[in-house]
């Protein structure tokens, strides 16, 4: 499906100094689309992110990427993927309120069902930091599916400033249906966590797929040497079969005007 890709909006986020921006990618084709809240690693949007975003966007769904660290940085600002970036990436990871990615979300959340291009059914994706932002996106009633990729940071509860989340305690809030994908080769989430968020999840009898592969964090990054293709194929395609399960599809453009 063609797709347009070069839209940008600038929301307000309610008790933020500054808009956030959202990238925006959507079929070409007139209708309304299910629309997907995809959260980036600490890097913001970079190249791998849109291509991701491209692809899912060609699916058939109305996919937004917000800019986490608008109070931080510059509108536009991408880190790349080196040292100094991954460096400021962490610190922003770390300085950020909870309070702050959450009020992230419920803005995108509302931006995506009121746009024009949406059906208002919403589903989260994420990958690193933006898997845990993605599972805390979930918790908005709104929000019907996520798929979280190697989320960080939910089984220490080390998320954003003081690094004292609170997202393995709210999981009981958790009513989409969700999909955890974990590297076993990921020294960022180990086993113990690993076990503890899966522990989690039974516990309050969420509906949820669990798989672990032996992949390294990053896998799903497109660039790097620890980007396995395979891996990212099979992987999209559980991601694509619980959007399409939970979040419907198409609704063709109504009769034009004469």
């Amino acid at each position: 499906m063609i797709i347009t890709s070069d839209e940008t909006a600038d929301i307000p986020v309610p008790g933020a100094s500054s808009s956030m921006r959202l990238h925006l990618f959507r079929p070409a084709m007139p209708g309304r689309y299910p629309g997907i809240l995809l959260f980036s690693e600490i890097y913001q949007v970079t190249d791998p992110i849109r291509r991701l975003a491209a692809m899912v966007a060609g699916q058939g769904y109305v996919v937004a990427v917000p800019e986490v660290y608008h109070e931080y940085e510059p509108a536009g600002t991408v880190l790349r993927y080196d040292a100094p970036g991954t460096e400021r990436g962490n610190a922003l990871k770390f300085a950020k309120p909870v309070a702050g990615f959450d009020a992230d979300a419920r803005a995108a959340v509302g931006f995506l069902r009121d746009h024009p291009a949406c059906t208002g059914r919403i589903g989260s994706l994420g990958i690193c930091l933006g898997g845990h932002l993605a599972y805390r996106a979930a918790l908005d009633p709104a929000v019907s599916a996520v798929a979280c990729f190697y989320a960080t940071d939910i089984h220490s509860k080390s998320l954003g400033e003081g690094r004292n989340d609170d997202s393995l305690a709210r999981m009981d809030e958790l009513k989409a249906e969700a999909l955890f994908v974990w590297g076993r080769q990921d020294p960022h989430v180990p086993f113990a966590g690993r076990q503890a968020i899966r522990e989690r999840l039974e516990e309050v009898g969420a509906r949820y797929e669990w798989h672990e592969v032996n992949g390294a964090h990053a896998f799903l990054r497109d660039e790097g040497p620890r980007y396995d293709p395979a891996l990212f194929l099979q992987a999209i395609g559980w991601t694509l079969a619980l959007f399409q399960r939970t979040l419907g599809g198409h609704e063709p453009a109504g009769p034009a005007a004469g």
